[in-house]
């Protein structure tokens, strides 16, 4: 009997220390205890959810005044390319991105600053770069909303 009574405290012991732990507390200001809020998914998620980063058009036009040794990739077809690009700007199609070595993008740790039309193909692009390999992957939406400098061939 003494052992089944010890076993039953053992457990409830077990089980007062497990939800102490698991429901973390403090003290506001009156000395009450208040729950601790859990972390939101924003808190606890990957900051570079995909391996690149997503930035505004105003940050890629920042960058692109003071960084220096990038490249500017526009992942729409040639036509749309032709019709009107970012200067400096290097076209290869999102669909037709090789799943091997790129010749136009030989360096892997190089920034390059990717956009498309609108920025469904650019995000689509920068995975794919990012699966094979590349580590300074910056996408930066569409065309659509650039308000920087358009030139066409």
């Amino acid at each position: 009997m003494k052992r089944i009574l010890l076993m039953i405290t053992a457990a409830a012991l077990l089980a007062a220390i497990l939800l102490t732990a698991c429901g973390e507390s403090r003290k506001d200001e009156a000395g009450t205890a208040e729950e601790k809020p859990s972390a939101t998914a924003a808190e606890t998620a990957d900051p570079v959810p995909h391996g690149y980063r997503q930035i505004s058009q105003e940050e890629a036009q920042q960058m692109m005044k003071t960084e220096s040794g990038y490249i500017i990739l526009d992942v729409r077809t040639p036509k749309e390319y032709a019709e009107g690009h970012i200067p400096g700007a290097i076209c290869i199609s999102h669909d037709s991105i090789p799943t091997d070595d790129i010749p136009e993008l030989p360096d892997k740790d190089q920034l390059i600053m990717i956009y498309c039309r609108s920025g469904r193909r650019s995000k689509l692009a920068a995975e794919q770069l990012v699966s094979q390999g590349y580590t300074n992957i910056v996408e930066f939406g569409g065309i659509m909303e650039w308000t920087g400098e358009i030139t066409a061939q």
